[in-house]
């Protein structure tokens, strides 16, 4: 969910000013094209509007997803608007729309957008708490429901073991043959087809204890007991806890001095 989380930590969360769902759209597409680097000379706005005007984009429970197509090549933008009061926006559940993802998609970047909006997609349909954007009454509410909704997407996102399992021991392969140490990559192997893992994300807040996400009620106990678990996700490099090996996968800075750390727990089977 990378571009989503850009853009919290760049500061493209915004509240609404108007109902009206031709002037947010509008609004939303000017903080995009406000961008830097961003394709000059190139009608977002009008690309939004025009692919909005061919079909409708709310998906239901208060939620919308535009967005606009360049051709070429560059990043996947996205800009989030948020409405307190609901746009009406002619939804398949006739609910009002209250948070609108905005993006601007190169040709580049159209499997990672189809990946990114398909896993937001099915965590806002099993997740009861992020179908209730209404309730909130400030946009730091929004911004804190939104995080843990790209939380439970991340945690949706990750392959399953198996996959995993495959994918680390291809590193592993690749790592022994430039090294000359092959012999060792089967029994490493074997140790890894047995591994559980799990996905976690920390939340680093200077002057309070870290915050654990995770499935893993033990885990995330076990985790934030740890008194330098802020140094080691500093220290960007792999630790190990009670039988557990902690891998940072990436970290997200936010303003003006947290960090949201997206990491993997691997528990090896013991012989």
């Amino acid at each position: 969910m990378k571009s989503l989380l850009d853009a919290l930590a760049e500061g493209r969360l915004i509240e609404l000013p108007d109902a009206d769902k031709d002037k947010s759209l509008q609004y939303l597409a000017s903080i995009i094209e406000a961008v830097p680097d961003f394709r000059t000379g190139f009608d977002f706005a009008g690309a939004v509007a025009a692919r909005e005007r061919a079909a409708n984009t709310a998906i239901g429970h208060g939620w919308a997803c535009p967005h606009g197509r360049v051709g070429g090549e560059g990043d996947l933008e996205c800009a989030i608007g948020w409405s307190p009061s609901g746009i009406a926006w002619n939804a398949p559940d006739g609910k009002p729309v209250h948070v609108v993802i905005m993006h601007c998609i190169p040709d580049s970047e159209k499997n990672v957008y189809l990946r990114e909006i398909s896993t937001l997609a099915r965590v806002i349909q099993r997740d009861p708490r992020m179908q209730q954007f209404a309730t909130e009454k400030e946009l730091a509410g929004a911004r804190h429901r939104l995080l843990d909704l790209l939380t439970e997407a991340v945690e949706t996102a990750v392959p399953d073991p198996k996959a995993r399992m495959i994918q680390l021991e291809e590193r592993q392969a690749a790592s022994a043959e430039t090294t000359g140490v092959a012999a060792g990559v089967a029994g490493a192997a074997d140790v890894l087809s047995g591994a559980e893992i799990i996905p976690l994300a920390v939340v680093i807040v200077p002057g309070s204890r870290p915050a654990v996400l995770s499935q893993d009620a033990g885990l995330a106990t076990m985790l934030e007991a740890q008194a330098d678990l802020s140094a080691c996700l500093a220290a960007k490099a792999p630790f190990e806890r009670s039988g557990w090996r902690v891998v940072m996968r990436s970290v997200a800075p936010f303003p003006p001095d947290r960090f949201l750390y997206d990491c993997l727990a691997i528990r090896l089977r013991r012989s």
